[in-house]
């Protein structure tokens, strides 16, 4: 039997005029704990999880819905399907299901699950609502806000995709008792990143708090949970589609995503990825080496990996050359003039970028 006590909850707004959405964060969020009936265009949805996570929450769910019709589906797990024939399976099953526009397609999982439903949501009938209801950190703090919806392609990462923004994320820190500690980790990477590009106060708060964060003291994530929302919100509000500022949000991930492609998506997870990204983006920096040693530190300390892995030269670059925020065939970075301060530039040192990316090969 669940706890049906109605719990204390925070709400973050994702400001975009008539379009602006909410995120619900607390705990005991599922199970009735929030009523998401408001947010549902008609009577139908369609939840779409994924074989883990639906044992563990998807029936959880129903209380949320009152007098709603619900169908589920359930993904396989993992990176290596982040596919246009995953994304396939849930048209799909509306298609045959009858759905019309004022269904709402209900993601309940990580990044992956949230991504590719997200995306289906964007396309089928050119557009029907989608709420996201993250289970995973990464998600919870990155990849559910913001409307950037997409799957990945052999060539390159999140290549085929949509803005599509949801009508509410709810956010219930409870899931993040059941998810493994690889993962936790994995999350905290995009924690991390937030402070080292615009919030120094935070970063300072991460150094001091990494132990009670990966410990999963509820207080401590829900602090970093909501200054991460905080942080994405506002992002998201000044440059929505990612023509200026919003690309910092991209700190490490120019070359984590060349390392996800190389090395095969799934064999190093997103965050872990991620996490090397931002300490040769730091070092491509030119910043100062105490400033990459800071954050090299909290890093090691969240338990990711800093040091690349073995790919040929070529191989990254080739792979860098297909990042989204290329352009005219330039490689454009998120670089760090300070801890706490990113911008966007195409002025970097290409003979430091050769030795960054030969270092391991």
């Amino acid at each position: 039997m669940y706890s049906t006590r109605m719990p204390a909850h925070r709400t973050i707004t994702v400001d975009l005029g008539d379009r602006s959405y909410p995120i619900i964060l607390g705990n005991a969020l599922l199970d009735g704990g929030f009523d998401l009936s408001e947010f549902v265009s008609g009577d139908d949805c369609l939840i779409v999880s994924n074989v883990t996570v639906a044992p563990l929450y998807a029936e959880r769910i129903l209380p949320n819905l009152p007098g709603k019709q619900t169908a589920m589906m359930e993904l396989p797990d993992g990176e290596a399907h982040k596919s246009v024939a995953t994304m396939q399976t849930i048209l799909d099953k509306l298609v045959e299901s009858g759905a019309n526009r004022d269904t709402t397609v209900i993601a309940l999982g990580g990044g992956v699950v949230g991504d590719i439903t997200g995306f289906a949501a964007a396309c089928y009938m050119r557009g029907v609502s989608c709420i996201q209801i993250p289970t995973t950190l990464l998600a919870q703090v990155d990849s559910s806000v913001g409307g950037k919806t997409g799957v990945n392609h052999p060539n390159g990462k999140n290549l085929i995709g949509a803005f599509h923004q949801p009508r509410a994320v709810m956010i219930d820190t409870d899931t993040l008792a059941t998810l493994p500690d690889r993962e936790l980790r994995a999350g905290m990477a995009e924690v991390i990143k937030h402070g080292a590009i615009c919030d120094i106060e935070f970063f300072n708060w991460l150094e001091e708090n990494m132990d009670a964060l990966l410990d999963r003291d509820p207080v401590a994530l829900a602090h970093a949970i909501q200054r991460c929302c905080e942080i994405k919100a506002g992002v998201v509000a000044e440059d929505e589609r990612e023509a200026g500022r919003r690309a910092i949000l991209n700190f490490g991930h120019t070359f984590g995503h060349a390392i996800e492609h190389c090395l095969g998506y799934g064999e190093c997870l997103h965050g872990e990825a991620v996490a090397i990204g931002m300490i040769m983006a730091a070092e491509l920096s030119g910043i100062e080496e105490k400033e990459v040693s800071r954050l090299r530190s909290v890093l090691v300390a969240a338990g990711l990996p800093v040091t690349p892995p073995v790919i040929a030269a070529d191989d990254w670059m080739r792979a860098m050359g297909m990042d989204k925020k290329v352009e005219q065939k330039k490689l454009r970075f998120v670089l760090l003039q300070s801890l706490g301060n990113a911008h966007v530039t195409e002025s970097y040192d290409a003979e430091s970028l050769r030795r960054i990316v030969s270092r391991g090969a």
